[in-house]
Formats: structure tokens, sequence, C-alpha cells
């Protein structure tokens, strides 16, 4: 497997597992569904491998060699499997090589791509949040109940605001047990975090599930076409925004000097929340280096519900433009104002175009990811959050 394939952004693995689920390939998904102790990835994280090689990671490439020869399998026999690598201590060392860190134990699921995962790509790709629900085993039961979920592998989805579990094809997964995990379905999707729940279904089986949650991507909106958005666009897109870069003046060929962008648009500075449907998941990054152009959009961006304003320039830049709000009996509150951080950025040191961008993305990261900014060696316990999807047993 390539550099270029394993550093892919999950946006990019998406897009691919999307492709090949319409071309002829016999592809197989591999997803971390558990993690003991520490390691590279958390649950979730996948990588969609061929018989070439592989896109996206699981692992700091340590062991994704040796999945290609278990996908393999998985590939000759058209059905899913677990596997488990023991990355801890001495016995590592032996198995894998000297220098393996991780320090964990890594369950990983291998499914033969189909279209019962078309329903997921979907979902991300109309921005919107679902919870892939994947059986890993089912113990016990009445047997009276034949279409219960049984085998490794059945899969069912959780949709927010709806109140059933679907099975892929759209029916209601009628006999899948939908009060004990549609709330944690709910919370995993919402967050976009994954955790293995035990159930305990009506019929008496108990089920082990797991719950992917997979939350749309986040927006990133750069208001500028100057060469310095060049960066930051790339490095955002690479880092899962889904980004839109927004110009003014309609001189540039947006498309071409940022080929990396999602979208681009052209309109003017008084109609961008016509042409922007800006919400709770909407970031900007306001650098256009026009003053008039900055300052509108800033007060519609502060009107909005985005929780990340960036804005380009020193502090006395914008305290000119609250002098031009106040001119014209323009105020914010103190909510409103809350969402705006100017200058842009984290304090990097860094002043070249690459590390100014760096600044921004990392910064807008933080805030995405509800995380200050500091250093990991003094956060105290994990660096991933542990996720915990408590679920009732059924009635």
């Amino acid at each position: 497997m390539s550099e270029s394939n394993w550093s892919v952004p999950e946006t990019e693995v998406a897009q691919r597992v999307q492709d090949r689920l319409d071309g002829d390939g016999t592809d197989v998904l591999a997803t971390v569904v558990d993690v003991e102790g520490s390691a590279y990835r958390r649950p979730g994280a996948k990588m969609l491998l061929d018989e070439a090689g592989g896109v996206g990671s699981i692992t700091a490439g340590c062991i994704e060699d040796d999945l290609l020869a278990a996908a393999g399998s998985v590939r000759e026999t058209g059905r899913p499997d677990r596997v488990t690598y023991d990355l801890m201590g001495d016995d590592a060392d032996d198995v894998w090589g000297l220098g393996v860190g991780c320090n964990g134990v890594i369950d990983i699921l291998l499914e033969p791509l189909n279209e019962t995962y078309r329903p997921a790509v979907e979902a991300f790709d109309d921005g919107r949040d679902v919870a892939v629900l994947t059986v890993l085993s089912a113990d016990g039961g009445d047997g009276e109940t034949p279409d219960a979920p049984r085998q490794l592998g059945d899969r069912a989805y959780y949709h927010p605001g709806q109140d059933r579990l679907r099975l892929p094809d759209g029916s209601a997964a009628a006999n899948w047990p939908t009060e004990a995990l549609a709330d944690p379905a709910a919370d995993l999707a919402g967050r976009g975090s994954a955790d293995v729940v035990t159930v305990e279904g009506s019929d008496g089986a108990t089920l082990t599930a797991f719950v992917d949650g997979i939350a749309a991507p986040a927006d990133l909106v750069v208001f500028g076409t100057g060469h310095d958005v060049g960066p930051v666009v790339e490095l955002a897109e690479r880092t899962d925004f889904r980004v839109t870069v927004v110009g003014f003046r309609g001189a540039v060929d947006l498309d071409e000097r940022f080929p990396e962008a999602h979208r681009t648009v052209t309109t003017s500075p008084g109609t961008v929340d016509e042409v922007l449907d800006i919400d709770e998941r909407t970031h900007a990054v306001v650098m256009t280096h026009n003053f008039v152009d900055d300052r509108l959009a800033v007060e519609t961006l502060l009107r909005s519900p985005a929780p990340y304003v960036g804005l380009m320039g020193p502090h006395e830049r914008f305290d000119e433009m609250l002098e031009a709000f106040d001119d014209e009996g323009t105020t914010f509150t103190e909510a409103e104002l809350e969402s705006l951080y100017t200058p842009v950025g984290i304090d990097l040191g860094g002043g070249s175009p690459y590390q100014i961008a760096h600044s921004i993305v990392a910064e807008a990261l933080a805030v995405c990811n509800d995380r200050t900014p500091g250093h990991l060696r003094r956060r105290d316990g994990a660096i991933h959050d542990r996720v915990d999807a408590d679920a009732p047993s059924s009635p």
C-alpha cells in the first residue's frame, strides 16, 4: 500500500467505498470494532482493501500488510470474519517485529463490501448522521424468530429522528431490539463515535452489536480567493472538513485555483446567507483582505449558528470594524461575539503560508472537537476519549 493511499482523509475513504459499490470489484471493508489499551486509531476507523492494496488506515502501518492476506480469505469465502491483533508486550515483538509500539489489542471486522453498506455512504455524502449496527455475536433465543439478527455481519441502521431501526433495504428492522439500541445509536451517531453494545432481545437472545456512529462531516467555509487560501483549503480537506471556497468578485476561476475544495461559490458579500446553508456544523474563515467584504461576511456569520468564525488580521482591524458597525447602529451580543476568533489561528510561532494555514486549521479543528489546544504531555489520561454507550435490556 502506498503512503498516499494510507494517509487519505475519511471523506475520501467514504467516497472510494461509494465508488467501489458501483463497480465490479470484490473489495473488503476493514473496521476497528474494539480496542483494549492504546492504539493508533479508535473504533470506527476504516480501511478499504482490494486485491492490489488498500485505502485508508487503521494503524500506523504495522498490520496493514497482514490484513491484506486476511482480506483475501474473506474475499474467497464471501463471509465476514473478525481478527484480533495483540500488540502488547514481548509477544507482539516476537510476532510482528520490533517497534510496533501500540501497546494495545485491536479487534477488526473484515466483511465483503456489498449493498448492505450503501445507506451509510449515502447518508455521509448527503450530510446526514447515521448509526450502522452490525452483529458481532448472538447467543441463545427461543428460535421462534427466524428474521432476528443472528449472524456475524447482519446489519441495521438508525437514522436520527426516526423511531425505529431499518434494514439496508429501507424496511423496518422489526425483529431487532430497537428499544434497547435506539438510544445508544442516536448518541453515537451525533458524536460520530463507535462502541460495542450488548443487549437482551425479546426472544431471550443476547445480541452484541458494533454501533458505528457516522456523523456528517463538518463544513469549513473560506471567504477569499488569494493565494494564501490554497494551503488552508488543502490542509482542511485532508483533515476531514468539507471545504467551500467563497469568492466575491468573479474574476478568479475558483475551481481551477482551488481544485481540492469540495465546492466553490461566487456571490456578493450581502447575499452570503442566501447561497450558503450555515448551521451549527459550519466553521468559517474570513480572509478576503478587503475590509468591507470582510465586515459584511463577519456580520452575517456572527448572526448565524456557526460556532467558529475566524477573521484574518490584527486586533486593531476588528476594532475598526466594531467602530464601523457602531456608526451604522449595528451591535452584537456577547454570545454572538463568542464565536469570533481574531486574529485567527493558534499561536504556533510560524509565519510561512503553510505554517499559517496549519495554525488556522488546527484552531478550527479544536473548536470542532470541543478542545482547548494544548500539549498532549500535559493531558491527563488517554489521548482519545473513551466511548461508553450503555444500552438497557429490551422488556
